[in-house]
């Protein structure tokens, strides 16, 4: 069967099952970035990684020790400035992306030996990775997905009312901290993958498409991943039929049925409902 060829190619098996596993995670951790409003963290962390991502080739490094480092850096400096009174999260984002891929541009226009792997790590390179990049992104999304389980509650609280949850003795300043350092790990998995250039559309799209199929939090916490999932693996076969960049291929098909359902819902004259957190 034509469907399976693909699969007689261990590059391919690799590259699907990595875009299957992050398209899931993203698509889950999404949600709470969605009904957050912190897609612009999403965004920010992914381009402020990018530093950590030149100076790890630079320094020969594991990309996922140089770059797990750094994505904490920024993750704690971006929540730490944009907790401060007189400074807002857009602007602390602002200052810690701008300043990490400044810094990368700088150190590219010095060392000019590895054009291949900046450009893996600004547009992706699924199909470069290797069995051993599968299992570390098998372990950090299971290790994402159990964390979020835990916090689940507080969480939930935190996402639907802060100030309620405050006055209740949640920490949400502790909360928000652990989150963004989960965050930035899975922004780190994914950057391998789909390239900081694209991670924060993998992180949005699913769950917005998921957020006009249910008003449920708990049916949005299992469509979101199920369509981050999907879109990686129809990406990644129309990218291997039509020879196109697969990371581009998977966000462009999760845009493609952004697009069917809001004309479907357009037609229909619906509007999604707010979303109940039961």
């Amino acid at each position: 069967m034509s469907f399976l060829v693909p699969f007689e190619y261990e590059f391919f098996r690799n590259g699907f099952i990595a875009a299957v596993v992050i398209g899931a995670l993203c698509g889950f951790i999404g949600v709470y970035v969605v009904l957050r409003r912190m897609s612009y963290i999403g965004h920010g962390l992914s381009h402020a990684i990018f530093g950590g991502a030149v100076l790890s080739y630079v320094w020969n490094i594991n990309f996922f020790v140089g770059g797990g480092l750094w994505a904490f850096l920024a993750g704690a400096l971006i929540f730490w400035i944009s907790h401060r009174r007189w400074v807002g999260a857009d602007a602390a984002i602002g200052v810690v992306t701008t300043s990490s891929f400044a810094l990368g541009v700088a150190i590219i226009s010095t060392h000019r030996s590895f054009t291949r792997n900046i450009e893996a790590a600004l547009f992706g390179n699924i199909l470069g990775i290797t069995q051993t990049d599968v299992w570390i992104v098998v372990l950090i999304s299971l290790f994402v997905f159990g964390a979020l389980f835990v916090i689940r509650r507080p969480l939930l609280f935190i996402t639907f009312d802060p100030e309620v949850a405050s006055a209740y003795g949640v920490s949400t300043g502790k909360i928000d901290l652990f989150f963004v350092m989960l965050l930035a790990v899975t922004v780190l998995a994914s950057t391998q993958i789909l390239g900081v250039t694209l991670v924060a559309a993998a992180m949005v799209i699913p769950p917005v498409i998921a957020r006009y199929l249910t008003q449920r939090f708990q049916t949005l916490l299992v469509l979101s991943p199920l369509l981050g999932a999907f879109c990686g693996a129809a990406g990644m076969f129309l990218s291997f039929q039509f020879d196109i960049s697969s990371a581009a291929t998977i966000v462009l098909t999760s845009a493609a049925l952004f697009i069917a359902v809001e004309l479907v819902l357009f037609a229909r004259g619906k509007k999604p409902a707010p979303i109940h957190e039961h």
